[in-house]
């Protein structure tokens, strides 16, 4: 599966990076490609290309905040999570994200 998506929180600092950190081995570990943008005090960064978005699978939106962009997912499935439930559980996450795509 080909996974792409955005990590956000409040302060977009620490559960921005672990969440995608956590959410990206979760996915690779489970045989899955992924690709994840962060957006935070930093600005956006690893922003997600044309491409990659349109040959997507599915989208996760692991934010605490409203993200920029979102348009750009239109017509694709999209979960929304909050960075915390990332942190906390991406394995189960990501066997979520597994079923909601079949």
């Amino acid at each position: 599966m080909k996974i792409v998506g955005i990590a956000a929180c409040t302060a977009g600092i620490a559960h921005t990076y672990i969440a995608k950190e956590k959410l990206m081995n979760a996915a690779i570990a489970q045989g899955h490609q992924i690709q994840i943008e962060t957006q935070g005090l930093a600005g956006t960064q690893d922003a997600l290309s044309e491409d990659a978005i349109k040959n997507a699978d599915i989208v996760i939106i692991a934010a605490d905040i409203k993200v920029n962009g979102r348009d750009r997912f239109a017509g694709k499935k999209i979960v929304d999570v909050p960075t915390g439930l990332v942190v906390k559980s991406p394995n189960k996450l990501v066997e979520k994200l597994e079923e909601i795509k079949v």
